[in-house]
C-alpha cells in the first residue's frame, strides 16, 4: 500500500480553504492508498515515511520561499517529491518569465526592479505591478499612468520586505476574454477553465483579492493548447513534471500568452471538474509506485 503525503499548509486568515485536498485524498484511500494531508513545516512529519510527498496547498510559501525551497530539497532527498525541489526553485520566481521568453514561448511583457532598483513604469498604458514571488493576487495592484506615486509606494513597501518587483502591462483582454488556466497531469491535458479579472481599477495592493472570480469549465482552443505545450517544454527538468497549469491570457495582438506558468502549488479545480478527478488518482499513485 503506497503512502502519500498531500502537503499543505497551516489555516490563517489570508489562506483559503484547499476544497479538493479531503476529495483527493478519499479517492486515494479509495484506489488502495494510505493519504493524508501533512503540513510542510510541521518539524514532527517523517517524510522519508512516505513514498510520495505531492505538494498540494502551500499557499502561504510565497510569504517564506526561501524557506519552502530549502524544505523542499530536504524532503527530495528523503522521499519522491513532486514537482521535484529543482523544479520548486525555478518556479517560485517569476524571473522564470524570462526564461521562457527566451525560449521562443510567447508570454506577457515584464520588467524587473528588485530591492534598491528604481522600476521602469510605463507611462501610455495600464500596468500592474507585483511581487516575482507571490501568488493568490498578493500585494499585485493594478495602475494607471497617472498613479506613479501609489505604484512606488507599493514597490518600496514589497523591497521593504525583501521582494523584488516585477511590471507588467495591463491586458485588457481580460476584461472581456478572462483568463484561461490549461491544467496538465502525468504529462497531458487534464482540463481547462476561465476566470475573470482579478486586479480591479483603485483595489489596494495590500488588500485580498478574490482569486478565481467567475471560475468556469473552459474548452481550449488549438493555439492555447500550443502556448501552453511550448513553456511545458521550456521547464528545465520538464520530464520531471507530475503536474502543471499554464494560465493565458490573450496579447493585443489577440494570441494567447503566457501570463504564469504554476508548477508548485496549484489549485486543481477538482470542485469544478469532477470527472478530471480518476486522472489525478491514477497518475498519483503510478507516481508514488
Amino acid at each position: 500500500m503506497p503512502r502519500i503525503a498531500l502537503v499543505t499548509c497551516r489555516p490563517g486568515p489570508q489562506i483559503s480553504v484547499d476544497r479538493d485536498l479531503p476529495v483527493l485524498a478519499k479517492a486515494l484511500e479509495a484506489a488502495g492508498a494510505e493519504a493524508s494531508a501533512e503540513i510542510w513545516d510541521d518539524e514532527d512529519v517523517d517524510w522519508a515515511s512516505f513514498d510520495l510527498a505531492l505538494i498540494r496547498s502551500t499557499w502561504d510559501y510565497s510569504w517564506r520561499a526561501g524557506e519552502f525551497t530549502a524544505w523542499a530539497e530536504e524532503c527530495g532527498k528523503l522521499t519522491r517529491l513532486a514537482n521535484p525541489a529543482a523544479v520548486v526553485r525555478w518556479n517560485t520566481d517569476k524571473r522564470y518569465l524570462g526564461d521562457l521568453a527566451a525560449a521562443g514561448v510567447p508570454v506577457v511583457p515584464t520588467r524587473y526592479a528588485a530591492p534598491g532598483e528604481v522600476p521602469d513604469l510605463p507611462d501610455a498604458h495600464e500596468y500592474v505591478v507585483k511581487p516575482t514571488s507571490g501568488a493568490g493576487a498578493r500585494f499585485a495592484a493594478r495602475y494607471t499612468p497617472d498613479e506613479h506615486a501609489t505604484a512606488l509606494r507599493q514597490v518600496e513597501r514589497m523591497h521593504a520586505e525583501g521582494f523584488t518587483a516585477m511590471v507588467q502591462p495591463y491586458m485588457s483582454s481580460i476584461d472581456t476574454a478572462g483568463e484561461r488556466a490549461l491544467q496538465f497531469f502525468g504529462g497531458r491535458l487534464l482540463h481547462a477553465s476561465r476566470k475573470g479579472a482579478v486586479l480591479i481599477p483603485g483595489t489596494p495592493y495590500d488588500e485580498r483579492k478574490v482569486a478565481h472570480p467567475g471560475l468556469e469549465p473552459w474548452s481550449p482552443t488549438p493555439a492555447e493548447r500550443a502556448v501552453a505545450e511550448s513553456a511545458l517544454a521550456a521547464v528545465p527538468d520538464a520530464p520531471e513534471l507530475l503536474y502543471a497549469r499554464v494560465d493565458l491570457v490573450d496579447g493585443e495582438e489577440g494570441r494567447p500568452r503566457v501570463m504564469e506558468l504554476e508548477l508548485v502549488e496549484p489549485n486543481l479545480f477538482l470542485w469544478l471538474h469532477e470527472r478530471s478527478l480518476p486522472r489525478v488518482v491514477e497518475a498519483v499513485l503510478a507516481a508514488a509506485r
